[in-house]
């Protein structure tokens, strides 16, 4: 009897929890370990941001629907993993021993690499429920008496669309509360250019993301290192295209959202062989740790080097399609070194994003993530919205079905299928 062990339940550990559950023989075990009780539905948190969505909305509880498939679930977290010992250790004191161990936890978010940034300080985020409903209550203060919004990525970050997406979906709500021309905007982003995205630009991302922004008088600055963030003020240092200091600026505002650096969490920060630097989990082609070869990793946990060196640091983003080829490919080569096989399942580098905008959207393909690309194609449109708002409801209906199917290649067609509009032609064959 082999016991696989996942840790984290989000977008990458309840479908490699479903995925590995059906790959397996009928004695073999599967045990989820996350540090809470519920899943949430990380895509939705700008709309829960400004009170678009509750809570309830985009969470379900992890227990009962483990249960239904009979997947194991404790909920007290990971404080440490040991690979040379084969065990965990859990939050509540206990060690959980495995045969081989799924790493799909997530990043931590390095507020603490910059002076006042983060939700216990200055700014507000929308990487995790809890802040983003943190945020629903500080955008109410704010609408009764705006002011300036300073919103982007921070040195280091990876998840560009987020940032993008919020500052699009408050600029809406504004409108729609009538009170946008009260309200100055400012894009602060550590990209070389607007639509870079951390993949080189996808399209014409660079031409429609800066029309879009300029459509909606929302000002930018590029090349952005933040110092430092104090209450009401941000301090930004625009470079060069040499990475040198070009100028210095010094942002009001009364509302900010960044997105900030990832990093490895504490339970494998510093593990010799297993993280690299940064706490990011070194895999080979296959998923599997290049030390520990029962050790396994999927989604923003695992070490991918930046797709091209910019002025200021940027990180390579690891969106949702990509990470379901990981899950597949981290099921598949699990299964066959229980049977005595050598792996041979291994992920596509795809990128298939759909960003709301508010009353519109931006999708983007691109196949592979890397470049040079066989399809790069990116495009806006008020199908998007609508495509987003059938992809949240069909993908948080499969979770509760708890199917082993691919998500995210079913629920984005599903979704586009849905709203009765087209996807790009050759997505259908990735």
């Amino acid at each position: 009897m082999a016991h696989v062990v996942i840790l984290g339940a989000g977008l990458g550990g309840m479908p490699m929890a479903y995925e590995m559950k059906a790959a397996l023989r009928p004695q073999d075990r599967v045990t989820v370990v996350s540090n809470g009780p519920n899943f949430h539905f990380v895509p939705s948190n700008p709309w829960v941001a400004v009170n678009w969505r509750k809570r309830k909305d985009i969470e379900l509880p992890i227990g009962p629907l483990l249960a239904r498939r009979g997947i194991g679930f404790n909920p007290t977290g990971a404080k440490r993993v040991h690979p040379e010992q084969n065990r965990v250790e859990l939050g509540d004191g206990t060690t959980l021993d495995y045969d081989y161990l799924v790493i799909a936890t997530g990043p931590k978010l390095a507020f603490d690499e910059i002076e006042g940034f983060g939700p216990e300080a200055n700014t507000q985020s929308v990487c995790h429920v809890d802040h983003a409903e943190h945020a629903a209550g500080e955008w109410d203060r704010f609408v009764r008496d705006p002011g300036p919004i300073v919103v982007g990525a921070v040195q280091g970050a990876s998840c560009f669309g987020p940032a993008y997406e919020f500052a699009f979906i408050m600029e809406s709500d504004l409108r729609k509360r009538k009170i946008r021309d009260r309200v100055p905007m400012t894009f602060v982003t550590s990209e070389p250019y607007i639509g870079h995205l951390g993949l080189g630009g996808v399209g014409d991302s660079k031409g429609l993301l800066e029309a879009a922004l300029r459509e909606r008088n929302v000002k930018w600055i590029t090349n952005a290192k933040v110092t430092k963030i104090e209450a009401g003020m941000m301090h930004v240092t625009e470079h060069d295209e040499d990475g040198k200091e070009k100028r210095k600026h010094e942002l009001p505002f009364k509302h900010s959202m960044m997105i900030p650096a990832f990093k490895g969490v504490d339970a494998v920060f510093g593990v010799e062989g297993l993280v690299n630097p940064r706490g990011f989990v070194l895999i080979d082609q296959f998923q599997r740790n290049t030390k520990f070869e029962n050790v396994y990793s999927v989604g923003v946990c695992v070490a991918i080097p930046p797709v091209e060196t910019t002025p200021v640091p940027t990180g390579a983003p690891k969106t949702g399609f990509m990470i379901e080829s990981m899950v597949t490919a981290a099921a598949h080569n699990i299964r066959a070194a229980i049977d005595g096989r050598e792996p041979t399942h291994r992920a596509t580098w795809n990128a298939v994003c759909l960003a709301d905008m508010g009353d519109t959207g931006m999708a983007f393909v691109a196949l592979p993530q890397i470049p040079p690309r066989n399809v790069n194609w990116f495009a806006e449109g008020k199908w998007v919205h609508l495509a987003k708002v059938a992809f949240e409801k069909y993908f948080l209906r499969k979770m509760k079905c708890g199917t082993s199917e691919p998500f995210y290649e079913k629920t984005i067609m599903n979704a586009l299928g849905i709203t009765k509009l087209k996807a790009p032609e050759k997505i259908s064959g990735v």
